[in-house]
């Protein structure tokens, strides 16, 4: 059969016509597949992120091992498709719940020898003299907490716990607890803290010695205003009145009041001053009657190289230190004062010298004195060891001739010293 050019044109065009519809309708088919498609992927992924999540805030399962089988330590995988917006996971995601509730935990070994004579004030040859545990944490956005407990072969003591309110009306900062009074510079820092192995004699003589004037007590403290470039800072404590042999409280109303005032401020760009004035009242072991007054004046001069401070640096520091003591017949008036220096000569080692000269509150009439030559080398920022030689010409005309050395060591998150 013959087909004409016309006709076999006009039934193409009918075809196509008709075939574009179903074309169409294929399409649309196609792409709400791949619509419900990319719905379902979303669907498991949102499903694999909550159970991450859920993951994060259960505790983990206790592993059970078979006897005779070697226990093994597995990190837990991470949850696939966790979200970018989670804390950083150190340890797979139950650790990284379980820190957010946990205190920071540090612990600072203190071990002490003596090689020398001295029948006055005699150190042990070998001994761990403490071990320092700490817990510190934010507890709100208000306040913060800090504990430190000191193990040592006498036992176990509570070094300083309080609570610190960081957010008062007016500017103030508040301190509860028991914690070491502001009271001069060496007074506040633990041992670890010192850049000597023993503690001036002006704070063994006149301070209570290395457990100082160290209280129940509550604080308040606020910056005043200053000029300039210039950090001025007041503090007011009261506490129980039972400070080592400086107060002792015989009833509630027997308590000590503390107050202390500092300046700082920067001299150049590498060089800065530190002032301290400080004064405490409580009653001494003789009764409601009689009261110990104490004043103390400090200074700190420190410089330290912008570029260079890890290689070269250099703090001399002076404290001055005055006590009445009131007793039944007199008043005992002893003054006592150090004078030191350090400089760091690189990245690891440091040298120093001390020298002391103080009287003794209960005896004024007995002065000791004293010098010391220190050298410190630190491995690390975690550990440090130092030795110290020491002289020291006592009251009694005895004399003591020693060297001593000491190795510390820190483990955890121990947090920074008061500047």
């Amino acid at each position: 059969m013959k087909i004409r050019p016309k006709t076999f044109c006009l039934t193409l065009i009918s075809f196509v016509l008709l075939m574009t519809p179903v074309a169409q309708a294929q399409t649309g088919d196609q792409e709400l597949a791949a619509r419900l498609k990319a719905l379902e992927d979303r669907v498991r992924q949102l499903e694999a992120e909550l159970a991450a999540v859920r993951a994060a805030q259960q505790p983990p399962a206790p592993a059970v091992v078979a006897a005779g089988a070697p226990a093994t330590a597995t990190a837990p995988a991470e949850p696939p498709g966790a979200p970018a917006s989670q804390l950083p996971v150190y340890g797979g995601a139950s650790a990284a719940a379980s820190k957010i509730f946990n205190p920071d935990i540090s612990v600072i070994g203190n071990f002490t020898g003596a090689v020398g004579r001295n029948s006055v004030r005699p150190e042990r040859a070998l001994q761990m003299r403490e071990t320092e545990v700490g817990f510190q944490a934010i507890i709100d956005p208000f306040a913060r907490g800090d504990v430190f407990f000191d193990f040592s072969e006498e036992g176990v003591d509570l070094e300083e716990g309080y609570i610190t309110f960081t957010s008062l009306p007016a500017g103030l900062l508040a301190r509860v607890g028991k914690f070491r009074s502001t009271f001069g510079v060496v007074n506040t820092k633990h041992n670890d803290a010192l850049p000597w192995i023993d503690r001036p004699l002006v704070n063994e003589n006149l301070l209570g010695g290395e457990e100082g004037l160290n209280d129940a007590s509550l604080s308040l403290s606020r910056l005043l205003p200053a000029p300039k470039n210039v950090f001025l800072e007041a503090t007011v404590e009261v506490g129980r009145g039972d400070s080592a042999d400086v107060w002792e409280s015989s009833q509630r109303s027997d308590v000590s009041l503390l107050g202390h005032l500092r300046g700082y401020g920067d001299l150049t760009e590498e060089t800065n001053l530190d002032l301290g004035f400080s004064y405490g009242r409580g009653h001494n072991d003789l009764g409601s009657s009689f009261v110990t007054d104490l004043y103390g004046v400090d200074a700190t001069v420190r410089w330290r190289p912008l570029r260079r401070a890890i290689y070269h640096s250099f703090l001399a520091r002076t404290e001055l230190v005055w006590s009445r003591r009131r007793e039944p017949l007199d008043t005992q008036s002893a003054l006592g004062m150090y004078t030191s220096a350090e400089y760091r000569l690189n990245r690891r080692w440091t040298v120093g010298g001390r020298f002391d000269w103080s009287e003794r509150a209960r005896e004024a009439n007995l002065t000791d004195k004293g010098f010391s030559a220190i050298l410190t080398y630190w491995p690390s920022e975690f550990s440090q060891v130092r030795w110290q030689y020491r002289f020291a010409d006592y009251a009694e005309g005895k004399t003591g001739n020693e060297l001593l050395f000491q190795f510390l060591f820190v483990m955890g998150a121990h947090g920074a010293h008061p500047f």
